[in-house]
């Protein structure tokens, strides 16, 4: 299955269990209605967001064509929707109903990530990509506006909130076959990855 964007960015998507999910990283710069996302590439300019952004990571384009693009919490939370029609920011629930399919958190990273030292640094600990999901080490943006582990860790955000300044994450590691669920600052800029609505 492939699916479009508003900016006209065609996604490759696999069915894990009975969901599909994207196999790549979000890069739209609209919402649904057109609007635009804010570009932020300034540091105290991010640090400082209380609207939905995103950006590259490093601000280079280069690494926005082959990792996606990182979002604020801000953005994955708007009404007017970042993700294509029919298509969602996975909720936590949803995030864990993947990993227990995938056999538990403790293996289904390796499942889930590139196989091979392309992108992840050496070891990409049992990274064998069986569910098709792609997961490439795109890193994050810290809440004050410094970037941080590309080729290290892949973070995706979850479409659930847990307080005014956190939301739930998950994150995957270069030496590590386990997917580990976090809390991030709503600031930070993290992946997103997009699931079919049922």
């Amino acid at each position: 299955m492939i699916v479009a964007d508003i900016d006209g960015n065609v996604y490759q998507a696999v069915k894990i269990g009975n969901r599909w999910w994207m196999m790549e990283n979000l890069k739209v710069t609209r919402y649904r209605n057109g609007d635009p996302i804010e570009h932020i590439t300034d540091a105290p300019a991010w640090d400082r967001l209380t609207v939905g952004a995103f950006c590259m990571y490093d601000n280079s384009a280069d690494n926005g064509a082959v990792y996606g693009f990182l979002y604020n919490w801000y953005a994955v939370n708007d009404s007017r929707g970042i993700t294509p029609e029919g298509w969602h920011v996975p909720t936590d629930e949803e995030w864990q109903t993947l990993i227990d399919h995938l056999g538990g958190a403790s293996i289904a990273g390796g499942k889930m990530k590139e196989a091979g030292l392309s992108h992840w640094e050496n070891p990409n600990t049992g990274a064998d990509n069986e569910s098709g999901f792609l997961a490439l080490p795109g890193g994050y943006r810290y809440y004050e506006g410094d970037f941080h582990e590309k080729g290290y860790q892949a973070y995706f955000w979850s479409g659930t909130g847990i307080s005014l300044s956190l939301a739930w994450n998950r994150v995957l590691r270069y030496n590590s076959s386990a997917v580990d669920r976090v809390d991030r600052n709503r600031i930070g800029g993290f992946s997103v990855r997009c699931v079919r609505d049922e």
